[in-house]
């Protein structure tokens, strides 16, 4: 029994959403987002959340840095697309915004029907999952506008391989 072309469809839209952030945790969800991506047929989502710098007197000035900082994001998109485009075989779909980071994901979350999952991986150092996390499981729970997954940010490549 063959799979119809709306089931075909849905599988190729089925989206894995990583937030790209500068914790060493963040390896980890990328690569269960692309093998989940790969073992599926779905595809890979990065998302990088520019924070604003605060005040700063001199508006010229802001509008430099925040171009910096928009450049530093598509480089390591552009590096990071490179690598779920060899582990998953496909291009991903590369998100920057600017403001809050939780904010912006759960806004982004509720603009986007592409998105099917969103994968974080939890802290492996500290007394907590991470900040992102412990709001989107307590007070924001109920934003969220699909399923979470939550991978132990100290998983080794073989436990991937494994549980994907």
């Amino acid at each position: 029994m063959g799979e119809t072309a709306a089931q075909a469809q849905a599988r190729r839209d089925r989206v894995f959403l990583v937030v790209v952030d500068d914790s060493p945790e963040r390896r980890v969800a990328l690569r269960y987002a692309c093998l989940r991506a790969r073992k599926s047929g779905g595809r890979v989502a990065l998302l990088r959340v520019i924070e604003p710098s605060g005040q700063v007197e001199w508006a010229g000035v802001e509008a430099m840095l925040a171009e910096e900082r928009r450049d530093e994001a598509e480089k390591l998109l552009s590096a990071l697309a490179a690598e779920v485009n060899e582990l998953t075989g496909g291009l991903p779909i590369l998100l920057i915004r600017e403001g809050e980071p939780r904010d912006e994901l759960l806004a982004l979350l509720e603009e986007d029907p592409r998105i099917s999952i969103l994968v974080l991986a939890s802290a492996t150092t500290g007394s907590g999952p991470g900040p992102l996390i412990t709001a989107l499981v307590g007070r924001y729970a109920a934003k969220l506008a699909v399923p979470m997954t939550i991978v132990p940010g100290g998983m080794t490549e073989e436990e991937l391989e494994r549980v994907t």
